[in-house]
């Protein structure tokens, strides 16, 4: 079999299998937020269907959070090297203002980032925070330093982290809660009980995974129900192809991390090339492109996409509107 018709074949099943769970409803994705218009806060989208971002569709967290099927990444807004605060904080207020009045809804950050002046410049830009906005942050990951990244999944630093998150954040409940990565000292079960625990206390809604595979993903959904996996995922780079297929299969969000495919390991990728070139046939930026390819992959996308330029947030938002083809799906790859 010729290596196109091989990949025009994979993309037809794939097709089939998502439209088999959305017809079976474990998959809750709409094309429009109409609806949910006026629902308590994180209930319902907190711009109207005509936003910018609402043109990507909804999507629902666990069983009652909808939003808008395109977020934000608030990694970004930090100072360089993930470290401290921006040299322009007064913009980074503006782009997280900006991105809600685009129909933004969903809202990703992390303790680490800063580390906490991601969560603490959100509050300041945002709180008291519109209906409708979910704001999801991760712990599990501390910053002893700028070029440091180390794990700590310890029950104890969980839930003293969760706690500083809700300080900052200044709320009462974390919508989303994320184990952002798991820490190889820990057994998984006592870090993902712990965040059960937290949850049975009210701090937290929902809980989510980040960095995890599929096997890990089966043991974590054995203690609590998990509402979002968020793992590194672009046109180049898909190795968590099988955790999305679980996914899709059993209605849980799957939130891309480095979703434009800009670092250096991604840029000699072939796909990479061909997005390239859709982009310049169509008249947008890669990024544009990068993002309408995550939404058109897989109806259980939820795109995060992260910057420090106002204009970068329009063009972002923006690829909710654009649709491509299947003949451009394959085209890519």
């Amino acid at each position: 079999m010729k290596s196109h018709d091989r990949s025009r074949r994979q993309l037809l099943i794939r097709g089939s299998s998502v439209m088999t769970a959305l017809a079976l409803g474990r998959l809750s994705v709409h094309a429009h937020a109409s609806s949910q218009q006026g629902d308590e806060p994180g209930r319902g989208p907190a711009k109207s269907a005509a936003s910018p971002a609402a043109a990507a569709g909804t999507i629902t967290l666990g069983q009652d959070l909808v939003v808008n099927r395109l977020g934000f990444g608030a990694m970004r807004i930090t100072g360089p090297g993930i470290w401290g605060y921006p040299e322009d904080r007064a913009e980074a207020v503006r782009i997280l203002r900006r991105a809600v009045e685009l129909g933004v809804n969903f809202i990703d950050t992390a303790d680490a980032y800063g580390p906490e002046t991601s969560e603490l410049l959100i509050a300041e830009a945002l709180h008291p925070y519109p209906k409708g906005l979910v704001i999801a942050t991760k712990g599990g990951i501390v910053r002893p330093a700028q070029d440091k990244w180390e794990r700590d999944g310890r029950p104890q630093h969980l839930r003293e982290a969760c706690e500083a998150s809700l300080r900052r954040l200044k709320l009462e409940r974390i919508d989303v809660y994320q184990l952002h990565a798991i820490d190889p000292n820990v057994p998984l079960e006592d870090s993902i009980g712990e965040l059960g625990r937290l949850q049975q206390e009210g701090k937290i809604r929902h809980i989510g995974v980040s960095n995890f595979k599929a096997d890990e993903l089966e043991r974590a959904r054995k203690i609590v129900e998990v509402v979002s996996v968020q793992n590194r995922y672009n046109v180049a780079d898909r190795s968590s192809e099988p955790v999305l297929r679980v996914c899709e299969r059993d209605g849980i969000a799957f939130i891309p991390w480095s979703p434009l495919s800009q670092s250096a390991r991604d840029s000699d990728a072939e796909s990479r090339a061909r997005l390239e070139a859709l982009a310049a046939r169509r008249g947008v930026s890669v990024p544009h492109a990068a993002i309408a390819w995550l939404l058109t992959r897989s109806p259980a996308m939820l795109p995060i996409p992260g910057t420090s330029k106002l204009k970068h947030l329009e063009d972002n938002v923006g690829a909710a509107s654009m649709q491509l083809t299947a003949e451009e799906m394959l085209e890519v790859g």
